[in-house]
């Protein structure tokens, strides 16, 4: 499929990540796992149509973890779609591990990132990771702290040929600044949305200089008030709160890439049409004050 037609086809056109060309709307997988993103789906034949019909959609966009399942999701894509199609980049997160208690604690030293990298390479299927997400801070968000020796681990295995590109996930600014003193970045993954717009000077800042942004929880922590505002805004359109947000994230800023999750082919649809939900000035208005103090 073509550049033209994809941007005909998915709602905000394509982003680059580097020399890779993506769809700004792509495809979280995380809810393929079970429940508590632990073990295997009740469903294994309606995950692999929800990801085939991302594909069919044209999304070029997937993003994933070793730590979905663990290894679930990232076996459930290599199952449905490999062999790849070319232009399918699939992008994946190190640096935090399941516990049996289903936490998410972390996992950033040299040997464990080795190991994470090397096992999305065997459960994907692939000889080089198209891209590979340094993922810090915790549950919580993201927490201050040098990421240097985490991050120059990755460096060294994409120098090794196993990792094309790299970027970082739940970062604060000030650790996005000290990894793209060390290396190239071409996206940064953190929590963000109408609600929470913490990252607005840093999302302006990476697009200005070609990096991707890309959100998640595109509907996470918001107040009755804010979402009885966001709701009125999803009425006057004649959709949903979710697709109000999801289209209001793609108007925000051109470097921003959607990953909404889900595990319905239904629902998928659906926030692909959502997404291409036509705001107004006054509908921007309205929902740029959500955030606002």
């Amino acid at each position: 499929m073509s550049t033209d037609q994809l941007e005909l086809s998915l709602p905000g056109g394509t982003w680059s990540l580097g020399e890779l060309t993506v769809t700004r709307f792509g495809y979280g997988a995380m809810q393929l796992a079970g429940p508590g993103v632990m073990g295997p789906p009740a469903d294994r034949e309606g995950a692999f149509a929800v990801l085939r019909k991302a594909a069919d959609l044209g999304i070029t966009h997937i993003d994933t973890s070793g730590a979905y399942g663990p290894h679930i999701t990232n076996e459930l894509i290599r199952e449905a779609l490999h062999p790849y199609p070319e232009e399918l980049h699939i992008a994946t997160k190190v640096g935090a591990r399941r516990d049996e208690q289903g936490g998410w604690p972390p996992a950033r030293q040299p040997a464990e990132l080795r190991r994470a990298v090397h096992e999305n390479l065997e459960t994907l299927g692939v000889e080089r990771l198209d891209l590979v997400n340094l993922r810090l801070g915790n549950a919580q968000g993201p927490q201050p702290g040098s990421l240097a020796e985490a991050f120059e681990t990755l460096v060294e295995l994409q120098r090794d040929g196993v990792i094309r590109h790299l970027g970082v996930s739940n970062a604060t600014p000030e650790q996005v600044a000290e990894a793209r003193a060390i290396a190239p970045i071409v996206c940064v993954q953190n929590a963000y949305n109408l609600a929470h717009r913490h990252d607005d000077e840093l999302i302006d800042a990476l697009a200005s200089d070609g990096i991707a942004y890309v959100p998640f929880f595109p509907l996470g922590g918001f107040s009755p008030l804010q979402s009885s505002a966001l709701s009125a805004v999803a009425t006057r359109t004649g959709t949903t709160p979710m697709s109000v947000a999801l289209a209001w994230l793609l108007h925000r800023a051109p470097n921003i890439l959607l990953i909404p999750g889900t595990s319905s082919v239904e629902h998928l649809t659906e926030n692909v049409a959502g997404a291409a939900t036509t705001l107004s000035a006054d509908d921007l208005a309205e929902l740029d004050r959500i955030g606002r103090p």
